[in-house]
């Protein structure tokens, strides 16, 4: 028998009904746990982020050296300009959106509370034609 059942993430912020509504919305989730201090939201694929309650919350400062990157989440897209059009319709802002170097295209972003979150194109697995 496995000691931990499942892991959540969680995010400590000042205002956790209003960053949970922008995770909710980017997500496509719904909240399945709400208290006076914590808000949890899953997605149908099963991501489940959590947000509490923390007044003396600071957001990272990233890409700026001062309270810098402390964590951050990667999440998976097919069309970079279709999902950061929702990050920023939802709130969200962007941090780092030049072209990545690399196998994968990203792009960096921080949710209303400061918190950085980055969109990756997810590679193509069709073989290449020619």
């Amino acid at each position: 028998m496995a000691l931990v059942k499942a892991g959540v993430v969680v995010l400590d912020c000042a205002e956790p009904e209003k960053l949970a509504e922008f995770y909710k919305g980017l997500l496509e989730a719904e909240e399945t746990d709400v208290t006076a201090n914590r808000v949890e939201i899953r997605s149908a694929d099963g991501t489940r982020l959590a947000f509490r309650r923390d007044a003396n919350a600071t957001p990272p400062s990233w890409p700026r050296p001062e309270n810098s990157l402390q964590a951050h989440l990667d999440f998976l897209v097919d069309d970079l300009d279709e999902a950061e059009r929702r990050v920023v319709g939802l709130g969200g802002r962007p941090v780092d959106t030049k072209g990545a170097v690399g196998p994968h295209e990203e792009r960096g972003y921080a949710d209303p509370a400061g918190h950085s979150f980055t969109l990756r194109r997810t590679p193509s697995t069709a073989p290449k034609q020619g």
